[in-house]
């Protein structure tokens, strides 16, 4: 805890390890124009970070880029995110709206339309609570694997499976863990989602819209809780 509490504890290392919650792997310069850092003290947090286990670095031809380590480790940053206060600089309101309303919550898919999916996915029984996880049930399984989720190799991965993680937007839980994660690419794939360009935001696509009522029943894939 010390260790990790050292690492974090930076203003410039906790808004990298912030950027990198996007799940895409960034170059030094970019964490450091991140960071508001020159690129001398860039390579030094990265560095830091590196040593410590919390990011891990590619080489790519002359650039280097750097993630998050694990989806174990970017589960613990984003529950310690929840905690914080409020940035001093907060979104415009357009851009908090749209990224409350759907985003990615490392590899999965989080604010109201994460929330939204997880109501729908409960109230047609293909999910069940079960403390802070979630079961899978029969039909849930048969549902998903119809869809082409991925649903036995995310139960052979090494982390939790169906995890309930309390969304910092909504207050409600949203399916995480390797099953929200196979979801969340499964529905990139189909064309349902698409990235907006802004980091962590996503959108809803005309095709994702008329799927999302078709099979999962929600009268508005915009909307939270209709279904």
């Amino acid at each position: 805890m010390v260790t990790v509490g050292s690492m974090i504890g930076s203003p410039a290392r906790a808004t990298m390890l912030a950027a990198l919650l996007d799940r895409r792997a960034l170059t030094a310069t970019e964490l450091a124009r991140r960071a508001s850092v020159s690129s001398a003290s860039a390579s030094q947090h990265l560095a830091k970070l590196t040593a410590s286990g919390l990011l891990v670095v590619e080489r790519h031809g002359r650039h280097r880029y750097y993630s998050i380590a694990s989806a174990d480790i970017a589960a613990a940053l984003s529950t310690l995110e929840r905690l914080g206060a409020p940035l001093p600089r907060p979104p415009a309101p357009r851009e908090s709206a749209a990224i409350r309303q759907a985003r990615l919550c490392y590899d999965h898919v989080a604010g109201g339309l994460g929330v939204g999916i997880t109501d729908a996915m409960l109230g047609n029984g293909w999910l069940e609570s079960s403390g802070r996880d979630y079961l899978l049930t029969e039909p849930g399984d048969r549902f998903l694997q119809g869809l082409g989720v991925d649903v036995d190799g995310a139960r052979a991965k090494r982390r939790l499976f169906a995890r309930a993680c309390l969304d910092w937007s909504e207050r409600r839980a949203h399916l995480a863990g390797a099953l929200g994660a196979a979801l969340a690419a499964r529905l990139f794939e189909l064309d349902w989602l698409e990235r907006s360009g802004r980091p962590r935001e996503i959108r809803v696509t005309a095709r994702g819209e008329a799927e999302f009522a078709r099979l999962f029943g929600m009268t508005s894939a915009k909307g939270v809780g209709d279904h």
